[in-house]
C-alpha cells in the first residue's frame, strides 16, 4: 500500500517508518523540514519525503492523491504555546480536509488512554483530535496507549533519570496512580497490523502490556532490573507545580513537558477495551522485559529515536535551513585556529564524539555551572546528552545544543544553542586539510538581543579563555599520536561586530 506518515520525525514516526517498509509498503513522509528526516539508505527507494505544514492548509497540496492509508502521529506534548489545544485542533482539521480529497481508505491515529472522567488538558485535546478525525469521510482507526516504554521515550528516560540519580525519592501522591505500560515494540506491531484490516475500520482500541502497576511499582521494578536498591517516600503536600519543578530539576525534561506530564499523571491510564486482542491476537511484552530490551538498544547504540529530538526552543521553529549559514553582521565572534600534523580524520572523530558522557573536552565544572544556571532559568541544561554516542545527524540534541549540520565529507559540525540566552548562539567546528595534516577552526558566534545581550557576552568573555582555548587544544591533543610533534600556530581570538 501507499501510506502517508505524518510525525515522521517524532519518536513513534521514526520507529514506524522502517517497520512499514519491512511490511512491503511504500511510504510518503510529510515533514515541515526535509533536512530533519534522515532516511536509511537501505529503504530510501521505498520512501518519499514531502514538505508541508499542518497549520497551513494550502501547503498540504503536496500530499499525493493516490495514498491509501494515512497515519496521524502529531501531538504537542512539549509544545510551548499556551493554546496548544487550538494548535492541535487546526492541525487535525486541515489534515482531515486534505485527506478527504485523496483516495485514502483509512486514517490511523495513536492517542492516549482516556478512560478517566476528569482528564488532563492534554488528554482532553487528544480526545478532541480523535473526534475531529472521526468526523472525516475516511474511516478512522484509533489506538489508545498509556505509557510507552522504549529506549528514548520520554517516560522511559524520565523514570531512568529518577531511578539512577536518586537512592531515596520524596514522591508526590500521583506515584500511587495505576497505569498499564506498553513496550514500543508492541505499539509498532499494532500500528502495522491494523493497516487495511476491515475489522479495525471505525474502531477505537485501548492497547497495553500485561502489567498493571502504579508509578511507584514501575520505578522500583526499573531499579531491580538495573540492580539498584531504591526507597520511595510519598509526601501528599507536593502540589502539581512543585511536582513539575521536581521532575524538571531531577530529570532531563523541559519544564513545559514536565508540566504536561504532571498534569496527565493525575489520570489512571488502564485499558478497558480489549477488543483488539480478539481481532489481532498478540502477546505483549511485560514491563520488566520492555526495560531490559530498551537497555540492550542503548548498549548497542541502536537507539533510533528519542523524545529529545523534538524542538524545544522558542527560536528554532522546525525549519532550520536559515540557521545553516551563520550570520556575519551584528554578531560577536570568538574564533580559534589550531594546526596539527596527523590524519584529519582522527581530529574529526574526536569532534564527532563531543558532548554527552564525553563532555566538552575540558573545564567540565564550568560547563556544569552553565548547565545548572540554564536549568534554574527554565532551560534544558546539560542532561539531554546525545541520542547516539557514535553518530551525529541534523536535528539531534547535544546537551543544550541542537545539531544543525553534521557534514563529515566537508568536515563541518554546526551547533545551535537551545539554552536560555539574551540572543542566538552557534558553535562551529571545521577542519581544513593540509598536505601533512590540517587546521581545526573553532568558531563561537553570538547574535545579541540589544544591550542585555552585549552585556552578557562581555561578562562571560574571560571564561572563553579557559573554555574555548582549552576545548580546541584538547580536541587536537586527545586525538594526537604522541610520536608526532603537535605544531600549532598562535590561537587567534577575533571579536567583531
Amino acid at each position: 500500500m501507499k501510506i502517508l506518515l505524518t510525525g515522521a520525525t517524532g519518536y513513534i514516526g521514526k520507529r514506524l517508518l522502517p517497520a512499514l517498509v519491512e511490511e512491503g509498503h511504500t511510504v510518503v513522509c510529510l515533514v515541515r523540514d526535509a533536512n530533519r528526516l534522515t532516511v536509511p539508505s537501505s529503504i530510501r527507494n521505498k520512501v518519499d519525503v514531502i514538505t508541508g505544514e499542518l497549520l497551513e492548509l494550502e501547503s498540504l497540496n503536496s500530499i499525493p492523491d493516490d495514498i491509501e492509508v494515512a497515519f496521524y502521529l502529531v501531538h504537542s506534548m512539549s509544545h510551548t504555546a499556551k493554546d496548544f489545544s487550538n494548535f492541535e485542533k487546526i492541525c487535525a482539521e486541515n489534515f482531515v480536509g486534505r485527506i478527504a480529497k485523496t483516495k485514502a481508505k483509512q486514517i490511523i491515529y495513536l492517542s492516549g488512554i482516556v478512560n478517566d472522567q476528569n482528564l488532563s488538558s492534554h488528554l482532553k485535546s487528544r480526545l478532541h483530535v480523535e473526534e475531529i478525525l472521526r468526523r472525516s469521510s475516511v474511516p478512522l482507526t484509533t489506538l489508545r496507549a498509556g505509557i510507552i516504554i522504549g529506549s528514548g521515550s520520554a517516560s522511559f528516560e524520565i523514570i531512568r533519570d529518577l531511578v539512577e540519580k536518586l537512592p531515596v525519592m520524596i514522591a508526590p501522591r500521583w506515584v500511587n496512580n495505576r497505569i498499564q505500560p506498553i513496550a514500543i515494540y508492541d505499539v509498532i506491531y499494532y500500528l502495522t497490523k491494523v493497516i487495511g484490516n476491515p475489522g479495525c475500520y471505525k474502531k477505537t482500541f485501548d492497547i497495553g502490556g500485561p502489567d498493571i502497576l502504579n508509578y511507584k511499582q514501575m520505578m522500583l521494578q526499573f531499579a531491580r532490573v538495573r540492580g539498584f536498591k531504591r526507597f520511595i517516600i510519598n509526601v501528599p503536600v507536593l502540589s502539581p507545580r512543585l511536582s513539575s519543578y521536581w521532575l524538571y530539576f531531577v530529570t532531563s525534561t523541559s519544564f513545559s513537558l514536565a508540566q504536561s506530564l504532571v498534569d496527565s499523571l493525575k489520570n489512571e491510564v488502564v485499558c478497558q477495551n480489549d477488543e483488539i486482542t480478539r481481532i489481532i491476537p498478540h502477546k505483549c511484552v511485560g514491563y520488566a522485559e520492555a526495560v531490559r530490551r530498551a537497555f540492550s538498544k542503548i548498549a548497542e547504540n541502536t537507539v533510533i529515536s528519542s523524545w529529545k529530538d523534538a524542538w524545544i526552543t522558542g527560536t528554532l521553529h522546525g525549519n532550520y535551513n536559515e540557521f545553516i549559514q551563520v550570520p556575519k553582521y551584528g554578531c560577536l565572534v570568538d574564533q580559534r585556529k589550531l594546526s596539527f600534523e596527523k590524519p584529519a580524520q582522527e581530529v574529526l572523530d574526536t569532534v564527532w564524539s563531543i558532548g554527552g558522557s564525553q563532555g566538552w573536552y575540558g573545564q567540565y565544572w564550568l560547563w556544569g555551572i552553565r548547565g545548572f544556571i540554564d536549568k534554574t532559568v527554565g532551560g534544558v541544561g546539560l542532561r539531554r546528552g546525545r541520542t547516539n554516542q557514535i553518530s551525529l545527524k541534523p536535528g539531534d540534541p547535544l546537551d543544550f545544543w541542537r545539531v544543525i549540520l553534521a557534514d563529515k565529507d566537508n568536515m563541518r559540525l554546526l551547533l545551535y544553542a537551545e539554552m536560555k540566552l539574551p540572543g542566538e548562539a552557534w558553535l562551529e567546528f571545521k577542519i581544513v586539510k593540509h598536505q601533512n595534516g590540517g587546521e581545526l577552526i573553532q568558531t563561537a558566534t553570538f547574535r545579541p538581543n540589544g544591550l542585555l545581550g552585549r552585556l552578557y557576552w562581555y561578562s562571560i568573555l574571560p571564561f572563553h579563555i579557559f573554555v574555548f582555548r582549552g576545548m580546541i587544544s584538547n580536541i587536537v591533543n586527545r586525538s594526537s599520536d604522541k610520536s608526532k610533534k603537535l605544531q600549532s600556530i598562535p590561537q587567534r581570538l577575533e571579536t567583531k561586530y
